[in-house]
């Protein structure tokens, strides 16, 4: 992706459910972005303009950059000469206790059946929760807040997904969502497919990455 859509991609590791529970993934995202602004190390500061940063993720990690931006949204100015210009969320991963329509018409998928998803929320959400807590469900609750947040930040959206995959009806009321508070948002579903299905097929791989490059352009 970084040779294709000519940017320095940065991948985060974060810890993991069950041992770290939600929100330590987002607070890992987050030393990320302080990492970048003050690390010093020349691959960053001779060949990424970090004035022009975006973050994105695909599946957990589209959930994970959303939520990791929701918590700098509101202190923003401590990551200057770092700027986030916008959010790339690929397959982003949300859940919700009442069942959507592609959860209901895809529960045996073979590649994330409804049953999997079920159990990665139960993992990973703070216990004592159910899945319409925000970060399983950013449309239940705190949803205009978030949304305030983002808009006086100014940040745009790409949200990709696919009507194969489960979490589709999620991703679309996620964008519809965005764009009811006026942020704006590019957002691009394919028929069929599967989710991540960029992963495992290297010519959607590179129609992704064609979309990731016009959008930061």
């Amino acid at each position: 992706m970084a040779a294709e859509i000519g940017a320095v991609v940065v991948s985060v590791e974060y810890r993991l459910a069950p041992e770290h529970r939600l929100p330590a993934a987002y607070e890992d995202g987050v030393e990320a972005l302080k990492w970048i602004k003050s690390s010093g190390e020349a691959w960053v500061s001779d060949y990424a303009d970090v004035s022009r940063c975006f973050l994105m993720g695909s599946s957990a990690g589209g959930n994970l950059a959303y939520f990791a931006g929701i918590h700098m949204a509101d202190s923003v100015a401590d990551l200057e000469p770092l700027k986030i210009r916008g959010l790339i969320l690929h397959h982003p991963f949300f859940g919700g206790i009442h069942r959507s329509g592609s959860e209901v018409r895809l529960e045996n998928d073979g590649v994330m059946p409804l049953c999997s998803t079920d159990l990665m929320w139960e993992l990973a959400l703070p216990e004592g929760v159910d899945r319409d807590h925000e970060y399983s469900n950013p449309m239940a609750k705190n949803a205009s807040e978030h949304c305030s947040m983002i808009g006086r930040v100014g940040w745009k959206f790409l949200v990709a997904g696919c009507e194969g995959d489960l979490l589709h009806d999620r991703q679309v009321e996620f964008v519809d969502m965005l764009k009811g508070n006026g942020i704006e948002v590019e957002a691009v579903f394919v028929r069929g497919d599967c989710h991540v299905i960029e992963l495992y097929d290297s010519s959607k791989a590179k129609a992704l990455f064609g979309r990731v490059k016009n959008f930061m352009a």
